[in-house]
């Protein structure tokens, strides 16, 4: 029997070694990765409720007088304005203004030719003259059965018909004079004498400009805030004046496409200084509200579909929804959801969230 006495090691016997050392290794990488992955868990659960409690200053809603100023773009515009046009065609015989001059209601400005219309009315009351006479005579007549009074009621019959033929001519000879229909400034002609004209002539402008009208328009919610009588300011550009005019007229509903409402203002102008037609900057303060809820700019948190504040209650907070209206430069005027005594944070906003917990550092 021969013994084998080489100190080798077997080869099963090799890797077998290396196999048991090599899980041994990947167990000990296994335990540490779970052992570190846990660790992690745990910081990270620490770091949670570390952010339970979030320090923060909150602002206690209280009311305020608040009087809101609203800025609009107008237009001044003349009290009375027309393009004096005639009623009927006819040949301009008579100019009887003077271009840029001031003319009276009722004073003649343009006279079309009127010959055939004068003598048209001289031939109706010649026609009226000679009927009258006729009724007269038959009247008599009439008293001692010499004629029937149908004959008679026929005559007086004419007589109104040659009445209302003359009255007639005389409004078609109204037609052919153009009176001022009101006092103002009359503009530059645009005919001559011996112009043949028509309805679609226009033959000069007609203002009124001793008093302007300066309209604007305002967002309808504004509407219960203005009243008729009520003063505003207003400025021109050009001009280093504040001037001032006074609430006439407004709309009785908002325009459905732009939501917004018209508002007229009376501004006097004996002086002239000022022109229809110009842009003015008109600054409409509203009354003023002495229960207004006002609160600073930065609590305001818009979002997609609304705005809300960190409102806080018992400690914790509670996103409350709101809506805004006038601003200032550092405030916000909430219209609704909010009421006075309210708390609201005005910091550490961008942390917030529904149900956390909230240490106050300061309370104003």
């Amino acid at each position: 029997m021969t013994v084998n006495t080489d100190n080798e090691s077997d080869p099963m016997t090799f890797r077998s070694s290396f196999s048991l050392l090599f899980l041994g290794c990947s167990t000990v990488l296994l335990l540490s990765a779970c052992k570190n992955k846990n660790n992690d868990a745990a910081g990270q659960n620490g770091g949670g409720a570390r952010q339970r409690t979030v320090m923060a200053e909150a602002y206690v809603v209280k009311p305020m007088p608040f009087a809101p100023v609203y800025t609009a773009s107008g237009q001044l515009l003349a009290n009375e304005a027309i393009e004096i046009h005639p009623e009927v065609a006819g040949r301009v015989t008579g100019i009887y203004f003077k271009e840029g001059s001031h003319v009276r209601k009722g004073q003649l400005l343009i006279q079309l030719n009127d010959a055939d219309v004068l003598a048209q009315i001289a031939k109706l009351k010649a026609q009226r003259s000679l009927q009258q006479n006729t009724e007269q005579r038959q009247e008599q007549l009439l008293h001692i059965g010499g004629i029937s009074r149908q004959d008679y009621e026929a005559t007086q019959t004419d007589v109104k018909s040659v009445n209302a033929d003359i009255a007639v001519a005389e409004a078609n000879l109204d037609r052919l004079r153009i009176l001022a229909p009101f006092d103002g400034i009359v503009g530059i002609r645009n005919i001559s004498v011996g112009a043949i004209i028509s309805p679609t002539t226009a033959i000069a402008t007609l203002q009124q400009t001793h008093a302007l009208k300066l309209d604007f328009t305002i967002p309808d919610q504004y509407h219960s805030y203005l009243k008729t009588g009520e003063k505003l300011r207003f400025y021109v550009d050009g001009m280093l004046d504040t001037l001032q005019g006074t609430i006439s007229a407004m709309d009785p509903g908002a325009d459905p496409a732009t939501h917004t409402l018209r508002v007229r203002a009376v501004v006097p102008n004996e002086s002239g200084q000022l022109s229809p037609g110009a842009f003015a900057h008109v600054v409409v303060p509203f009354a003023s509200n002495n229960e207004s809820i006002l609160v600073p700019s930065q609590c305001i948190i818009p979002t997609t579909r609304d705005k809300q504040v960190a409102l806080l209650r018992s400690g914790k907070v509670v996103m409350q929804t709101v809506i805004t209206g006038d601003r200032t430069p550092s405030r916000v005027q909430i219209i609704e959801g909010l009421k006075a005594g309210d708390t609201i944070l005005t910091t550490a906003l961008m942390q917030v969230k529904p149900g956390l917990e909230v240490k106050l550092t300061k309370l104003q």
